[in-house]
């Protein structure tokens, strides 16, 4: 971010309205362990490619973890981006923190708003999700 006072008078003028705020591809590019510090966010999303290897690569898998870690002990949201195959989500959800948000491939390719109740009505939660998320999914069907 180039002017980081006017960015952070952008994301608490957010934050005041009630829009969480997100750091997106943590871990890659532009993303800064700085601005967990400086900027009020709510989220980490953590970048697909980390999550690709996790399960061959070791380090993949440890930088995963204490993103996860760090991001909670910050009391903030995971997402993990880019899950395709069931050995990453079994690694996600058996970390100690695991992730609060997990989206990919394995779920489904993106959809148009319109198809979403679709989705949620025929997703079958059994498949990937353990009995404590039954109630979450009723909701959603209703």
């Amino acid at each position: 971010m180039e002017n980081t006072a006017e960015s952070l008078a952008w994301l608490l003028f957010m934050k005041d309205l009630g829009i969480r705020v997100a750091i997106d591809d943590f871990g890659t590019g532009y993303s800064s362990l700085s601005y967990l510090k400086r900027f009020p966010v709510d989220i980490l999303k953590i970048d697909r490619t980390f999550i690709a290897d996790m399960t061959v690569n070791s380090e993949d898998k440890a930088l995963v973890l204490a993103i996860i870690a760090m991001a909670k002990s910050l009391n903030l949201k995971v997402v993990a981006e880019g899950v395709e195959n069931r050995q990453q989500l079994d690694l996600l959800k058996i970390s100690q923190d695991h992730c609060n948000v997990i989206q990919g491939f394995l779920f489904s390719p993106a959809i148009p708003a319109s198809e979403f109740a679709t989705f949620v009505a025929d997703f079958e939660y059994n498949r990937y999700c353990d009995e404590s998320y039954r109630p979450f999914h009723k909701q959603l069907q209703n």
